[in-house]
């Protein structure tokens, strides 16, 4: 069984022309590639795409929303695995979000949270859209609860922002090159936990 990315963002505001779009998600994403978010400018959107910037600006309140849309288009529908085994799906889960950020998803991604660091709008919909992400991917915890595998009651969005909080690390830090060995290793401490029995159990 698979869930759908339920953070795939919606239209806002007129309705788009789809040709008109994706000119301009295209030479959004080139300008990034080529230049960074220095370069990045609703302005200079519009000259490579051949568009109005109030076409734009109707479409895309914020350089921070067209940045979204930029790195939703690239990554698409995302599926959580379900191999039948929590273990395994958490470490799927992790190989995937870091092998998806190697390509220029990755540039993308560290672009908008570079803008979020100086620009309040860009935040709020980092904000929102890591609280979405959390809750998209719970999917792998809540398959483990029904099995059994994971104990009732867990804060499955505050577990799954410590899995994603890594990832977000290692891509900051330019260290996406996390081995399975390293990986299969941070899901085990997770799932079991730290201390000693006899800690625990104080």
């Amino acid at each position: 069984m698979t869930a759908p990315d339920i953070t795939k963002r919606t239209s806002i505001g007129a309705q788009r022309n789809p040709a008109s779009e994706d000119a301009i998600l295209t030479a959004a994403a080139e300008i990034l590639r080529e230049g960074g978010l220095s370069a990045f400018s609703i302005e200079a959107v519009a000259r490579r795409a051949k568009a109005g910037k109030p076409t734009i600006y109707r479409w895309w309140p914020s350089k921070a929303a067209l940045l979204l849309d930029v790195y939703h288009r690239q990554k698409g529908e995302t599926f959580y695995a379900d191999t039948g085994n929590t273990r395994e799906d958490l470490i799927v889960f992790l190989e995937t979000l870091l092998g998806f950020w190697k390509t220029s998803a990755g540039e993308v991604f560290r672009s908008i949270i570079a803008e979020a660091q100086s620009n309040p709008d860009a935040l709020e919909a980092l904000r929102d859209y890591a609280g979405t992400r959390c809750r998209a991917s719970g999917v792998i915890l809540n398959r483990g609860v029904a099995r059994g595998e994971i104990r009732e009651g867990l804060d499955i969005l505050l577990v799954m922002e410590l899995f994603s909080s890594f990832c977000w690390q290692r891509l900051l830090t330019g260290r996406l090159d996390a081995s399975r060995e390293q990986l299969s290793h941070l899901v085990d401490a997770v799932l079991t936990g730290f201390a000693t029995k006899d800690r625990r159990a104080q």
